[in-house]
């Protein structure tokens, strides 16, 4: 990706080609919401996003931090035989209570099990007891005792922005515990720091003498040069009225809501209440717009979403100007650019992680959608919630700056000085940022040490990859607890009467053991040498893949096998999940067998190391081409077999689960719409409105994608052209109240667009 900077580079080769954590930061407008999307897209591991608050996880694609890790709303006291306290003011757990009262559902734990990559938003919300949390659960779940329980974290955040929220009662106690409140002063990076990267090229802002204020305003070191230069912006009698598209920044909620409310009702004209469409789960404290969106014609909104269409008519903080407002039409002009666009819904998803079955990847699944139009009134904001917003025009009021670096976060919305009002003098007092915040600063990586660790962390990885796809003694150890389980059930069990076939195959996973010892000892020689014959290590590899493959390939045929016995039994519902447990251990040592031959040949080729890199057909396919194999297999060895669907999936969701895959929420829907299925169908299947499939319909006819003719019949064509035929009108509300009910909005615009 050519936009990315050498630090974002970085970024991005130290999440692919090594295992080390990182922290990525910088300033406001350096581009680390793009770089996430890029590593998401991009990488080949498997990856779970969190945020610490449920507006953050939306915004970033991902879930709560207490959601994801099954965590309680209490602090955490990093200690197994300290007393968990409860009050009613605080609330701690210890690791024993939080172990022992807290029960994880089993697809939580499958989600961590297969995990490789944990990215963490908006960190600087992120408090220490919360992070040293989140590590004894993954180490538990994980049952590794590394940081992490052996994942690789990706922590994002400008720690100048929104700090942690620790109450002084909460803090009495944990002070005992922590230097401080920041994630930095967890134990984990304490004992386990991560790589400080810090994106310093901006994006948002350009004027050289603006960063240079902005630069000593977020490194406490504000000159009075500094002041005289923003006073300079000093309007204390500004009138916002007169002067459209300016938005106050204040400190305070009421203050914005009042301001906003009040420009509203001052508007003359009729006031009209968009409401969203929320289809499945998707809970009000995670509602990303306002549920009642109240509007009037010259009403001054702005954007709170990036134009996810080419054309990017729009970004997250645009402002605008309500030209024209209908029941099912928005539109919105920009008297600068001299351009008025209608405004599309927008569709947030409330998603939870699950693992594939088939290729063990860790997988999004949609739970629930809210479409709304992502705009919101735009008179007055908080400084809070303009966080990661870029304006070109703003009224400040940095009087009433009550939290270290709110002053800094106010000015860098802003694109330049020149759209640049100050309601009041800048203070020299109440500006200053953490102390803690600028000591730890001073660990952000050089370019030297980027140069360098990358070629260590490189080759590291490289060989605990190897070295990992051919240790067993864990799986084994699985298959020796399976087992001597055995020995505890009645004769008459399902179970116990398999028990010699558990024996067989702990006897052929136990005499892989030494093989892949000796192996992974050769392994270990050959990297111990400065320089690494790569060209060696593949031979040996694939030598060692010719002589284990089948072996290991076998036990995913036999535990499948079984699998598809006990499953037609009645009352075996906890052993059916102990063979699928193991089953996906065994499985995944498989997958990860195959995708070394193709890591190996990647790092011999000098090609990045990436998703696209370290898949193929086979590896996609290997356990579904696997099971229906051994399903055919079952049915011919059990001719006699009348099988009632019923009890074949006794134990197995009937719901046909559906991929989720990383594309534009328009091409899903063109994907589903060439496979055949009505509109209905796909509003069914990816949890969204009717409507809102149509208005994809309408971009896909803009688009030339598809056929207007597919969607519409002939007579009713005829009878939109001819209602076409003199209007030239940019919004369609007057054809709507001329023709009434005979045409509806989605009729109108899917013609409209078919004109393009």
């Amino acid at each position: 990706m050519q936009t990315l900077s050498e630090a974002a580079q970085y970024t991005l080769q130290f999440i692919n080609q090594t295992q080390r954590s990182v922290f990525l930061t910088g300033k406001a407008g350096t581009g680390k919401t793009t770089l996430l999307r890029e590593i998401i897209e991009t990488t080949h591991k498997n990856t779970v996003v969190v945020a610490p608050t449920g507006i953050a996880a939306l915004n970033a694609g991902g879930v709560t931090i207490h959601s994801m890790f099954q965590l309680p709303f209490s602090g955490f006291i990093p200690s197994h035989t300290a007393e968990s306290q409860f009050s009613e003011t605080v609330k701690f757990e210890n690791k024993e209570s939080l172990r022992r009262h807290f029960k994880m559902s089993g697809l939580k734990k499958a989600v961590i099990r297969n995990m490789e990559l944990l990215v963490i938003d908006e960190v600087s919300m992120l408090r220490a007891d919360l992070l040293d949390a989140m590590d004894y659960m993954m180490q538990t779940v994980r049952k590794k005792s590394a940081p992490f329980g052996g994942v690789q974290v990706l922590f994002i955040g400008d720690l100048l922005q929104l700090p942690p929220v620790i109450r002084d009662e909460e803090w009495r106690t944990l002070r005992n515990y922590y230097k401080g409140k920041f994630f930095f002063h967890s134990h984990v990076i304490q004992q386990s720091p991560p790589l400080y990267i810090e994106l310093s090229k901006i994006f948002r802002q350009t004027d050289s003498s603006f960063i240079s204020v902005l630069n000593n305003l977020r490194n406490n070191q504000i000159t009075p040069d500094d002041v005289q230069v923003l006073n300079q912006y000093v309007k204390p009698n500004f009138d916002l009225k007169a002067n459209k598209g300016y938005i106050t920044l204040t400190t305070h909620n009421a203050k914005a809501d009042a301001m906003n409310a009040q420009a509203l009702e001052d508007l003359k004209g009729e006031l009209i209440t968009y409401k969203p469409e929320i289809i499945g789960d998707f809970p009000e404290k995670i509602y990303p717009v306002e549920h009642n969106l109240q509007l009037k014609v010259g009403a001054q909104i702005m954007f709170v979403k990036n134009d996810l269409a080419f054309e990017k008519n729009y970004f997250n903080g645009k402002m605008g100007i309500i030209k024209s407002l209908s029941s099912q039409e928005i539109l919105v002009h920009f008297p600068e650019e001299h351009k008025t666009i209608e405004v599309e819904r927008y569709e947030w998803q409330n998603i939870r992680y699950k693992v594939d079955p088939l290729t063990k990847e860790v997988q999004e699944e949609v739970l629930g959608t809210f479409v709304h139009y992502p705009i919101k009134l735009a008179w007055a904001i908080t400084v809070h919630k303009s966080q990661g917003l870029t304006f070109d025009k703003a009224a400040i009021d940095v009087s009433q700056v009550f939290m270290p670096g709110q002053a800094y976060v106010a000015l860098s919305r802003l694109r330049s000085l020149e759209g640049l009002v100050l309601l009041s003098p800048l203070r020299m007092n109440g500006i200053s940022n953490d102390q803690d915040v600028m000591d730890y600063a001073q660990n952000k990586a050089s370019e030297e040490v980027l140069k360098n660790s990358l070629h260590f962390e490189t080759k590291n990885f490289i060989h605990n990859y190897l070295i990992n796809s051919f240790d067993w003694y864990d799986l084994a150890q699985e298959w020796r607890n399976h087992k001597f389980s055995y020995s505890d059930k009645t004769e008459t069990s399902a179970k116990s009467k398999n028990a010699l076939w558990a024996a067989k195959q702990l006897e052929n996973i136990e005499s892989l053991l030494d093989p892949s010892k000796k192996f992974i000892i050769q392994l270990n020689r050959i990297f111990a040498n400065e320089t690494v014959d790569l060209i060696h290590v593949s031979a040996r590899i694939q030598a060692a893949f010719d002589y284990f493959f089948k072996a290991m390939d076998d036990l995913v045929f036999e535990i499948l096998w079984k699998i598809e016995e006990i499953k037609r039994l009645k009352k075996a519902k906890a052993y059916f999940e102990e063979l699928s447990e193991l089953e996906e251990l065994q499985s995944k040592a498989v997958l990860r067998l195959m995708k070394t031959k193709l890591l190996i040949e990647t790092v011999i080729a000098n090609e990045p190391i990436s998703k696209e890199k370290l898949t193929s057909d086979e590896i996609k396919k290997y356990l579904s081409r696997k099971k229906e194999a051994i399903q055919n297999q079952f049915k011919e060895a059990n001719i006699t077999l009348i099988e009632d669907e019923e009890d074949v999936n006794r134990y197995t969701s009937k719901k046909k689960d559906q991929a989720a895959p990383k594309k534009s929420t328009v091409e899903e829907t063109f994907d589903l719409w060439i496979a055949k299925n009505s509109i209905q169908d796909i509003a069914d299947i990816r949890k969204l409105s009717i409507t809102t499939i149509e208005t994809h319909l309408v971009k896909l006819i803009q688009a030339k994608r598809i056929s207007i003719s597919e969607v519409l019949p002939q007579d009713k064509m005829d009878e939109l052209a001819e209602a076409f035929k003199y209007y030239k009108e940019e919004s369609l509300s007057g054809l709507k109240e001329q023709y009434g009910e005979k045409f509806s909005w989605d009729e109108l615009k899917m013609f409209k667009a078919s004109l393009n």
